[in-house]
């Protein structure tokens, strides 16, 4: 296929999606002219050979292929209404692996989509991490001024840490801070949070968060009311968590947030050096 060909291609992909609630969808019929079909009735084949490829992986068909109609205007002037659906990329995607592969137009469109669909997975999981070590930042945040909180009212670092301990108990139903390092296989050295899943990271927070206003509004003094306070919070979490259906304790551990947020940091670095060195700034070696 001729560059001219490509370019050509690829801006009718990208000028052809919609956007609604933030989503990108592809018209059908539309999509048929693009990629070469003159008939709707062969162009349909494909579409059934992709919902069944959409079942096949056990993917709702409901999710990326939506039936909905269009007017369109008529040799005469008058309108009438036409079938269509609306495709995701995923499901764009689909159509043209199950497409007329002797057509240039779905040789591009199954690379073109491939690309995009992989691209959308890398940005959404990145959005992923990155959610996961600001809510892990946030927690440790909350900690610190916990801890500085109950320091005034006599408190040491010890006995936060028993407090803490106590609080996960309550979260994790009846696993303290050290039992669930072990159901998770976790170093003892290092923080139980950095190895949470985000909801079970946002939940401490959450309960640690209560605590600090309720000791300070309350003016709680003493390790016992403190720790009570603690653990009645967290018990209110986990209570809510499962009338969601959600049991903190079974949650299967996530990636060490420490290796994550290196791991986005080498990226971002990475993107750096490659933007000074495509402005032509080259990146000084260090």
């Amino acid at each position: 296929m001729k560059r001219e060909q490509i370019q050509n291609l690829l801006e009718k992909f990208e000028n052809a999606y919609y956007e609604y609630g933030g989503v990108e969808y592809w018209s059908a019929r539309e999509l048929q002219e693009i990629l070469g079909y003159t008939q709707w009735r062969n162009f349909e084949k494909a579409i059934e050979k992709a919902k069944e490829s959409c079942r096949t992986s056990s993917v709702a068909v409901s999710d990326h292929f939506a039936e909905v109609s269009k007017m369109v205007e008529l040799g005469s002037g008058a309108q009438r209404e036409l079938n269509d659906i609306a495709l995701t990329r995923y499901a764009c995607y689909l159509i043209a692996q199950n497409g007329d592969v002797s057509k240039p137009e779905i040789a591009f469109a199954q690379t073109y989509f491939a690309v995009q669909t992989r691209k959308q997975e890398i940005i959404e999981q990145r959005l992923l991490d990155v959610a996961r070590v600001s809510a892990r930042e946030k927690l440790s945040n909350s900690e610190k001024k916990l801890s500085g909180i109950i320091y005034e009212r006599g408190i040491d670092d010890k006995g936060f840490a028993i407090i803490r301990s106590k609080g996960d108990s309550a979260l994790f139903g009846g696993f303290s801070t050290n039992k669930m390092k072990k159901k998770l296989i976790i170093p003892e050295s290092r923080p139980l949070a950095d190895f949470l899943p985000t909801l079970t990271i946002k939940a401490k927070d959450f309960a640690t968060e209560l605590t600090s206003h309720n000791v300070v509004e309350n003016d709680l003094k003493g390790k016992n009311k403190i720790t009570h306070e603690h653990i009645e919070n967290n018990k209110s979490v986990r209570k809510i968590l499962l009338e969601r259906g959600v049991k903190p304790e079974l949650l299967p551990p996530a990636e060490d947030v420490k290796k994550l947020q290196r791991k986005l940091t080498a990226e971002e670095r990475k993107f750096l050096e490659e933007t000074k060195k495509r402005d032509g700034h080259p990146a000084r070696k260090k």
